[in-house]
């Protein structure tokens, strides 16, 4: 068994640390609270060809392993938890397309994507759908070579930037059990019918925009049918939300990292009663069970990734996704603990912490839902405990 990254990983995430130090981590809390959109740290994230980390070589891509990729997630969120999200749902949009597209699809998108030309999201939450993607009420009905397509989606990350957004919908709504009527079309945001309606405010995962998309009569071509057959969209979607779990527990780490690192430099700072409060033993308690939290979400993390590279792994990817975010939470809970009234201050980085790790357990699937999902693995013996 082996716990180290490779030296092709150890050298990716020492140049993703840089990134981070130098061009997101000083302006992180200015902009966030500013409500400014991070315009030059996309850029940055061009330049590296973070856009392309799902994307094949053969379209220009990156094509990340799973160990990488969650390194990708893992120091961006510890630098700015919402701009890792304009990576997060670009990728899994890429994924999708290089998984499930045509040759078509792939070629006309792909290269794009890859260089950041062209952004993406994923489109499947709706105002009475959200964990529940059978529920959802988007249709596409056939009309000779388009499908016109009806509803609305909502959270939906990089709306404002995302063309082609992969969206699911009903092309059957009479089927039965539902997923097999479900499939997943890529629309092109300036296609009539087509718009992003508002943005939606949040208590933290700022820096990225998050709307409400109506749909209305968009006339879709049928060649923006991903993979070309219908009824396979569920599948399709499920594929890339794995990759999405590895996503959330990464970042759910990188946000564990900065608050155990912002805690572990208030303490040797911050005088009490004429010493470093991290001579107390109150505060060293806290700082070794967090520290202990943040390296055992990060082997769970790394150990979920490296399950995806060997195959399918709901269970695993699941069982990282829940323990990471609670762990995330925690941290950020403890670091503002041992900051005191500091904590609370909007002056200090912890409190956006603590705003942005509540999220981690929600996306992606509740936590709550997920144990169902990992409890179905065991049962069928498909995750091994042990």
């Amino acid at each position: 068994m082996d716990f180290q990254l490779d030296e092709d990983q150890r050298e990716f995430k020492a140049l993703l640390r840089t990134f981070v130090d130098k061009e997101i981590v000083p302006v992180a809390r200015e902009w966030e609270q500013a409500g400014r959109y991070p315009t030059e740290i996309v850029d940055g994230m061009k330049e590296m060809g973070l856009f392309g980390i799902t994307v094949p070589e053969e379209y220009g891509g990156l094509d990340l392993d799973p160990v990488s990729f969650a390194l990708v997630f893992e120091e961006i969120a510890r630098g700015w938890m919402g701009v890792a999200g304009i990576l997060g749902s670009h990728s899994l949009a890429c994924r999708l397309i290089a998984m499930h597209g045509t040759d078509e699809q792939k070629q006309k998108y792909l290269p794009g994507l890859a260089t950041g030309e062209l952004r993406s999201g994923i489109g499947l939450t709706e105002p009475d759908a959200g964990t529940d993607l059978q529920g959802i009420r988007t249709t596409a009905r056939l009309e000779g070579d388009h499908y016109v397509v009806n509803g609305a989606k909502m959270w939906i990350t990089n709306a404002r930037y995302a063309s082609p957004l992969p969206v699911l919908v009903k092309t059957d709504p009479s089927a039965s059990p539902a997923h097999k009527g479900m499939s997943v079309l890529l629309i092109e945001s300036d296609t009539e019918g087509y718009e992003v309606t508002k943005d939606i405010p949040k208590l933290g995962y700022k820096g990225t925009e998050s709307c409400e998309i109506s749909l209305n009569n968009v006339r879709v071509p049928v060649t923006q049918l991903v993979g070309g057959v219908e009824g396979k969209g569920m599948q399709q979607v499920l594929s890339a939300l794995e990759w999405g779990r590895v996503n959330i527990a990464a970042r759910s780490v990188g946000i564990a990292q900065r608050a155990h690192d912002e805690a572990l430099s208030y303490a040797q700072q911050r005088k009490a009663f004429g010493q470093p409060i991290s001579d107390f033993q109150a505060i060293q308690l806290k700082l070794g069970e967090l520290g202990t939290q943040v390296q055992a979400a990060r082997l769970m993390a790394y150990w979920a990734a490296d399950a995806v590279r060997r195959g399918r792994a709901d269970g695993e990817t699941g069982m990282a996704k829940i323990f990471c975010s609670e762990v995330a939470l925690n941290a950020a809970i403890d670091s503002m603990k041992v900051h005191g009234g500091y904590g609370y201050s909007t002056e200090f980085e912890v409190e956006r912490l603590y705003r942005d790790s509540i999220l981690m357990s929600i996306g992606e699937g509740t936590n709550d839902i997920l144990r169902t999902v990992v409890a179905k693995s065991l049962i069928k013996g498909e995750t091994k405990v042990g």
